[in-house]
């Protein structure tokens, strides 16, 4: 029998992952109860971070020995799609949050694999604990801010922002774009490159404190959905980093992203997640009224009528879809032996995340049939659901789907 909301998307937890669960499903009514007015200011709810901190959760993913739960992809995925239920803005954030981990826990597996030599291996064990400490032990929000708005045709990840070596660290002038939790974290995780190198050997990673000088937001995020994400990006403006809070150097990223099993950190399946937990909730919502509203002359539910039975019979499709793409996704990232050599998992992941947007997109759009006129109100469920979920479509990469389309296609 299922006892935490996560579990209706990650099936069999064992006993430490049912005791993860459990404190994301603390937070859960929490989360809820705010949704609406996250969504109509436009703003993350501040009281948020240290509702999740206390219950332990920002250390999701960090290894006990750093303070943190010692969760796994698995628990990522259960507590986003929860949250996801819940206050879906909350729930991209702390998945950006969580993702940053990996940065540290990456860089851990490559010294284990022996990828960085005696001169090197201190350095990076250093860094790589400092980062696990400050969100595990210290309980603080660390912001992942790798993506940027200028694109290229060939590269799948393209940095323009660069890092000057200075006398005791390094000043970062750079845009980042598409990243959540600006004016909320604590600090920024900003991937930047080394100055005279723009290939992937020059990407380095930095620890920036967000009370930094030269910090602004690129925009103030006011979109369709999404809208409590603080998704504003990250203006830098010779931005002092200590050596200490540095990780500058040659190779370092691009040894720890040969440790994910997936595409980039290896955690992005989490995000699509989210979009799940949305579908979720508005299928469960929009079932639930179907079933109380009653029909005036018969006293029959709506949910009886042929037009209902059409549009559940949809949306329960949909979400099924949805749900089968993502946990494949999951398993073919968790699964040890791997079922699949690394570059198949990315290019299905490439497709899954589109089938998961496109589905949860039409079922939030059936939804709104369903609902009728008052689910076009403003602060509706279907009718906020249905905004975020278009954010997901903005996020599925069309053209990264069409490419790996015809890669299987060869």
């Amino acid at each position: 029998m299922m006892s935490f909301t996560g579990e209706l998307f990650i099936e069999q937890m064992d006993a430490d992952e049912k005791t993860r669960a459990s404190a994301v499903e603390c937070v859960l009514p929490i989360l809820r109860d705010k949704a609406k007015d996250v969504d109509s200011a436009g703003e993350f709810y501040m009281p948020h971070v240290k509702t999740l901190s206390d219950a332990g959760l920002l250390g999701l993913m960090v290894p006990t020995e750093y303070g943190g739960l010692g969760g796994g992809l698995r628990d990522l995925c259960a507590a986003t799609f929860a949250m996801g239920t819940a206050c879906p803005s909350t729930a991209l954030c702390f998945y950006f949050q969580c993702s940053a981990t990996s940065r540290g826990t990456l860089l851990l597996k490559a010294l284990e694999a022996g990828l960085f030599d005696e001169q090197e291996a201190p350095k990076v064990k250093q860094w790589a604990e400092l980062v696990l400490n400050l969100i595990g032990r210290d309980g603080k929000w660390m912001g992942n801010f790798t993506s940027e708005n200028t694109k290229t045709e060939k590269a799948k990840i393209t940095i323009e922002t660069v890092a000057t070596k200075v006398p005791g660290g390094y000043r970062l002038n750079g845009v980042k774009s598409f990243a959540c939790a600006y004016g909320v974290a604590d600090y920024y995780l900003v991937t930047a490159n080394l100055e005279g190198h723009n290939d992937m050997a020059g990407m380095c990673t930095f620890i920036v404190d967000s009370k930094s000088e030269g910090l602004d937001r690129r925009i103030k995020w006011d979109a369709l959905g999404m809208r409590g994400s603080a998704t504003d990006g990250l203006v830098m403006k010779d931005v002092f980093v200590s050596d200490e809070y540095s990780l500058a150097m040659l190779g370092a990223f691009e040894k720890s992203m040969q440790m994910s099993r997936g595409s980039f950190v290896g955690n992005q399946v989490a995000g699509g997640a989210v979009y799940l937990g949305i579908a979720y909730s508005v299928y469960s919502y929009i079932v639930d009224y179907l079933k109380t509203k009653k029909f005036k002359d018969t006293g029959k539910p709506y949910g009886t009528g042929p037009m209902y039975q059409q549009l559940l019979g949809e949306m329960m499709t949909d979400l099924n879809t949805a749900m089968l793409w993502l946990r494949r996704q999951v398993e073919l990232e968790t699964t040890q032996p791997p079922l699949l050599p690394k570059d198949e998992v990315v290019k299905l992941w490439r497709l899954c995340k589109g089938q998961v947007a496109e589905s949860g997109f039409k079922l939030t759009t059936n939804a709104l049939k369903a609902a009728g006129t008052a689910g076009a109100l403003s602060d509706s469920l279907t009718n906020r659901a249905l905004r975020e979920m278009a954010m997901g479509i903005v996020q599925a990469y069309p053209a990264e789907r069409a490419g790996s389309m015809l890669l299987i296609r060869k």
